[in-house]
């Protein structure tokens, strides 16, 4: 059964092994390099456990799953998975436009920028890269994407969807505009008092972990863990399903 903790981060399963974590949206994996300080997963997990592991990590502004291992054998294990590009990783993102192929796939290489801190870049010279897509369901401007990482380059699935032309709905990076509103899917009968200020209905990237299977290190055994998206993303999808 699912637990649940503070900040909407949710345990999703829990062994002896390792922990399935639900990330909220605008929460970091791992402590930040300039201010340890900040709230992370690893040092919450920390406290709730003792001994923790990090396996791999999700964009700040990413939500869904991420795996931890609780031990080293367990961490040893899972991090040869990633590292040898065995571990499914399926996230579902929300793109600007209507993809021309339902199904393809994106190999770029990507490196860091090389004037932009914390930027990646499309380039010859970086490492090889591979993304699957397949487009889910349509709207009149966007278009819902499941996508499936083989490689694990920072930002992957942003700038290898930006590539192509379709980048992320909500994107401040690599993107067009770094939050959504409804005033902008209703127009003229998006009605609001002189007095207020609209809020937007979504503000970090449109980039959800969904699922994740792998061998688990103790059995041997392929599992496979489903997070639904949360409610933010939800609210953009039944907005566009009615307005776009």
């Amino acid at each position: 059964m699912a637990k649940k903790g503070k900040n909407s981060i949710t345990i999703l399963h829990e062994d002896e092994d390792l922990v399935i974590v639900q990330k909220p949206a605008n929460y970091l994996s791992i402590p930040d390099r300039f201010d340890a300080e900040k709230p992370n997963l690893y040092h919450y997990l920390q406290k709730k456990y003792g001994s923790i592991f990090i396996v791999h990590r999700l964009d700040k502004e990413t939500s869904g799953l991420i795996c931890f291992a609780k031990n080293e054998e367990a961490h040893k294990h899972l991090s040869e998975q990633f590292f040898e590009h065995t571990v499914d990783k399926v996230y579902l993102a929300l793109v600007e436009g209507s993809l021309h192929t339902p199904e393809g796939r994106i190999e770029k290489a990507i490196s860091k920028h090389p004037a932009i801190p914390g930027k990646m870049l499309i380039t010859k010279r970086g490492k090889k890269s591979l993304t699957l897509y397949k487009v889910i369901e349509e709207f009149k401007a966007y278009s819902l994407v499941e996508t499936i990482i083989k490689t694990g380059r920072t930002h992957q699935i942003r700038i290898h969807l930006e590539s192509i032309g379709h980048p992320l709905m909500i994107d401040s990076m690599y993107g067009r505009q770094d939050s959504f509103y409804l005033s902008s899917l209703k127009l003229r009968k998006y009605k609001i008092h002189k007095d207020e200020e609209e809020r937007p209905l979504m503000s970090r990237t449109t980039l959800h972990s969904y699922r994740l299977s792998f061998i688990h290190p103790r059995s041997k055994e392929k599992v496979t863990f489903e997070n639904p998206l949360p409610k933010d993303f939800g609210a953009v999808l039944k907005q566009l399903r009615k307005w776009g």
